[in-house]
């Protein structure tokens, strides 16, 4: 009995390449996942020979995009990647494919969130003035606490850090910002902003630690009011010597931790400020990443920029310790959790609220949300408003 031999497919090369390259996948990767040459893989690529619908098919799969993708006629023009001020050595513009997916899935989700809310006549546009790099950025955090309603007793009284960062999610996605967390490589981007069409999206980094989460989160909102789309990872520029970097930073940590309180606090500790024990102590009564904490000694003087230098230099980028023994266990969030985790309430509200007016279909909303049908309903009535 003869064996069935898959056929070759004629695509255009450019596409072929366009479309691993998008994805983040290198030639030698692509090779062995078909089981073939880098040789055979180039020609693909070269148009000098044809991959088979087979190979197609996996390729599908690995890109993570539809078969009829590879039959397009010619690339589709899209809005470029987020400017990269990651400082990491050799891989400016470089990224993980984890990374490139969360950045996809931010723009898809960004278009839907835009199409669901013309659909109800709700505002896309960002309700924030945006400010010069010029401006003080501690006067600028002052501003935005007031306008956010967070005195510093309010926020002593939350909880943990959990509450804090959920009620400054709510707070933004009120102003039209919507702010999801997706997993990617933690040394590789800790967050994300997109702000060249509306609604303007923040992205945090669901493997981070929450205080950390937190500081992105305050940090991508200084890029916003900055109007810039950009990736980068907010603790690791702490050292680096980039105006813009350095002016998020420090609006961020005192919008976090306001001066007036940092100088008493600082005050009270002065001889043991960078003690590992300090930090640690510190961080966890106020909810603040050491970042903040770091930051605003430099910045008030109470630790000088060797100081600083030498203390960053002890804190690395690492996921929260939770969520990996989480994975280690092979335990995962619960799917109406991961999704209101991950979406926001914003976002989830904008699709009930499309479909509760017939505006989108049952399928349509599953699709939007990734989640099945047995965790629609609970989804939703978590979500509405």
């Amino acid at each position: 009995m003869m064996s069935k031999k898959s056929i070759t497919v004629e695509v255009n090369p450019e596409v072929l390449k366009w479309l691993r390259e998008r994805s983040g996948w290198k030639i030698e990767e692509v090779s062995k996942r078909l089981s073939t040459t880098v040789e055979n893989v180039t020609e693909f690529e070269a148009g000098g020979k044809s991959p088979t619908l087979t190979q197609l098919k996996i390729l599908s799969g690995l890109f993570k995009c539809p078969l009829a993708a590879f039959f397009l006629s010619e690339p589709k023009e899209e809005k470029p990647l987020p400017k990269d001020y990651r400082f990491l050595p050799d891989k400016t513009n470089i990224f993980d494919k984890k990374t490139i997916l969360a950045i996809k899935k931010a723009r898809d989700l960004q278009k839907i969130g835009k199409e669901l809310s013309l659909n109800i006549r709700y505002e896309t546009k960002t309700k924030v003035e945006k400010v010069k790099l010029s401006e003080n950025p501690d006067l600028i955090a002052k501003r935005y606490r007031e306008l956010f309603n967070l005195d510093f007793e309010k926020q002593a009284k939350f909880k943990d850090a959990y509450k804090l960062f959920n009620y400054l999610r709510d707070v933004l996605e009120n102003i039209n910002i919507l702010v999801f967390q997706f997993s990617m490589p933690i040394e590789d981007a800790r967050g994300f902003t997109l702000t060249d069409e509306s609604p303007a999206v923040i992205v945090v980094n669901s493997r981070d630690s929450i205080e950390a989460r937190l500081f992105t989160l305050m940090h991508e909102f200084g890029h916003i009011i900055l109007g810039e789309t950009v990736i980068d990872i907010p603790e690791r520029s702490l050292a680096i010597r980039d105006n813009i970097e350095r002016w998020c930073n420090s609006f961020a940590s005192s919008f976090l931790l306001p001066t007036q309180v940092a100088k008493e606090i600082f005050k009270e500790k002065q001889t043991k400020l960078t003690d590992t024990q300090t930090l640690n102590n510190l961080s966890r009564k106020y909810k603040v990443s050491k970042a903040v904490l770091l930051i605003k000694m430099l910045n008030l003087g109470y630790i000088s920029q060797s100081d600083f230098d030498a203390v960053v230099e002890r804190y690395v980028p690492k996921e929260t310790e939770k969520k990996v023994e989480r994975e280690k266990k092979g335990i995962s969030l619960a799917s109406d959790t991961r999704c209101l985790s991950e979406m926001g309430n914003k976002f989830i509200s904008l699709v009930a609220n499309n479909f509760d007016n017939n505006f989108i279909t049952y399928s349509d909303a599953l699709s939007y949300l990734s989640i099945k049908s047995k965790n629609f309903e609970k989804v939703l009535a978590k979500a509405r408003k």
